[in-house]
């Protein structure tokens, strides 16, 4: 691929040279300013992390938002996640390093989605015992970089899908599939599974 050439960034698929300028733009994100960084710095109440004082995080979107709230007394929780395909490398654990240090300095609730159905659907090649076992595999990993257990929250989507459906069947009927495949980069060969994931995946904004 030539310099030219337009990159590609989905969930699947990373291809290119990335213009991180560019991709900003395309998400509708803000830089990371110093600005904000220093106000953060003074909410938290001690040393910023090498991940954000590094560039290693260089945009964001509504964290100014969130600061607001924060400082007016009101909470706000963290939300990441792992879609369990194989065994975890140091950069799977990025998020969930910076994700710790905001749950110690600032006291708030974390909640951790295992994505075992994802895995299954987007790996031709992965059973659903496996995608199980790796999600129980994965989660010592992640729980292992040192989160608060009173304020920590996991569950499997396939095991709390009762308590998830009502929420994503309310959320599938508001976005497009043209909206999912541009976010998503879903070829016409992309089972209904995977993009009926898009609307699991984000019940837990809510």
């Amino acid at each position: 691929m030539t310099e030219n050439e337009e990159f590609v960034v989905t969930p699947y698929e990373v291809k290119g040279r990335i213009d991180y300028a560019k991709l900003r733009e395309q998400f509708g994100t803000q830089d990371l300013s110093a600005p904000i960084l220093d106000r953060l710095q003074k909410l938290a109440g001690g040393e910023l992390p090498p991940l954000l004082t590094r560039g290693v995080y260089y945009s964001h979107r509504d964290l100014n938002l969130v600061l607001d709230q924060y400082a007016r007394g009101h909470p706000f929780f963290l939300y990441s996640g792992r879609g369990p395909s194989g065994p975890l490398h140091i950069s799977h654990l990025v998020p969930f390093e910076l994700c710790r240090w905001l749950q110690e300095k600032l006291g708030v609730e974390m909640y951790i989605q295992i994505t075992d159905d994802e895995k299954f659907w987007a790996r031709a090649q992965l059973t659903r015992e496996d995608s199980v076992r790796w999600g129980y595999e994965n989660l010592l990993d992640i729980l292992a970089v040192g989160f608060d257990p009173k304020r920590t929250h996991v569950f499997f989507d396939s095991r709390s899908i009762a308590a998830l459906y009502p929420l994503a069947i309310r959320v599938a009927r508001k976005i497009p599939y043209s909206t999912v495949k541009a976010v998503f980069g879903f070829p016409p060969s992309t089972n209904i599974g995977l993009v009926f994931y898009t609307a699991l995946q984000t019940v837990p904004c809510f």
